[in-house]
Parts: C-alpha cells; structure tokens; sequence
C-alpha cells in the first residue's frame, strides 16, 4: 500500500468508530436485499442513476446515466436493467464490470432530497427479452447492464438539503467553467470554446434524437 498524502489517517474500524457512533437499529433495519413495492415505484419515477464500479486494481468511475423516467427496468424483485445508451465510447464503467462485477446504484428524482441506493452484481447482458423492454420512449440499445440486487435501501435527505440541491435561488450554472471551456483546458485544441460548445451541442442533439424510438 502506497504511503498516504496527508498526515493524520484513520486506519482502522476501532479508530473510525472512536469519532462516529454506531448507527441506530431502525438504519440498520432499513437495508433490504430486493426490489419491494417502494423501490419499484422510485424506479419507475426515477429519469437519472448514479452508477459506481470498480477495477480489479480498485481503482473507480461513477458514471450518470439518464433517460425517460422508468428508463431503468426492474425484472423481478432481484433483477433490474439499465440500457446502455450513446455515450463517449471509452467505456470505462463496463469495461470494469467485465472484469469486477460489484456495482453501487443511486436513484436519482429531480425535486425529492431522498435517493434510492442499490448495490448489486452486474453483467454485460445482450438477452432479447431485456433489451426488447427498453423500445417504449427509447431504441433497443446494444447491449443492457443486468443487475442482480443484493442490498437496496433509502438514503437520507442530509447531503441535498446540506447543498440546497433543489433550490433554484442557489443555483449558479456560470460560476463554473462549461465543459467547452474544461475540454479546451484538457486538452490543446485549435478552436475556440465557443466553437467547441456549438459542436458538443450539436452532438448531443443528434445522439439524443437517434435513441428515440
């Protein structure tokens, strides 16, 4: 294990638990391990999932992934599949689930402070009867990411009620660079962000329309 950047680290369960209490009965309680009538309604309503994986080295991507509401498909109360639709083509997230099945979900709804967190096992499925489900808004995609559930269970409204999340008065969209202006730092390209943002824009509009059934 490489040596820490910082001077003071915690480094075992005994010294994290002399800074944090042990959670309450009814938290531990809250922690299901399949898909019941709640987790499916949040599903059908939920248009954005947050999805972690991981590297065999550990090394991890969080990756959004977004669609009509209900876009993800729940399969039974141990199952749900998530279309794999237009993205940059690096395929870092299943190029890590190919190698390390492990994934972590969060069920994002625009308005509501609570997320829906899922974490499961998942493979790279190209099943007909799954991708066959995903042609009512959007086309078949290629290829689904199957999850097999292992815990699910709400999280709290602290971290988006702590940011305000919600609260358009706190929202400040140009205080930060726009991604035609974060790609032109990355990376020396002959144009200027403002040509930049006119392609990306473009791109996505003829991506989007190409998913839609």
């Amino acid at each position: 294990m490489t040596s820490a950047p910082f001077e003071q680290v915690i480094t075992s369960e005994t010294e994290l638990r002399e800074l944090y209490r042990h959670p309450h009965e009814l938290v531990r309680r809250k922690k299901i391990d399949h898909l019941d009538e709640g987790c499916r309604a949040v599903i059908a309503a939920t248009p954005l999932v947050m999805l972690a994986t991981s590297a065999p080295d550990g090394s991890c991507e969080v990756s959004p992934r977004g669609g009509p509401p209900g876009f993800v498909q729940v399969l039974d109360e141990r199952r749900l599949a998530i279309p794999d639709l237009a993205g940059n083509n690096l395929v870092d997230s299943i190029t890590n689930i190919i190698a390390n099945p492990h994934v972590g979900l969060l069920f994002v709804i625009p308005g509501r402070d609570e997320t829906l967190r899922v974490n499961g096992r998942a493979w790279l499925v190209t099943d007909d009867d799954v991708l066959n489900g995903f042609t009512a808004e959007l086309k078949r995609p290629k290829a689904a990411i199957g999850v097999e559930v292992q815990t699910a269970f709400v999280h709290c409204a602290k971290s988006f009620r702590r940011g305000r999340v919600w609260d358009p008065s706190t929202w400040t969209p140009d205080a930060a660079p726009s991604a035609a202006e974060l790609l032109t730092c990355h990376i020396a390209l002959d144009v200027t962000p403002q040509q930049l943002a006119a392609d990306l824009e473009q791109g996505y509009a003829h991506d989007l329309a190409a998913e839609r059934a």
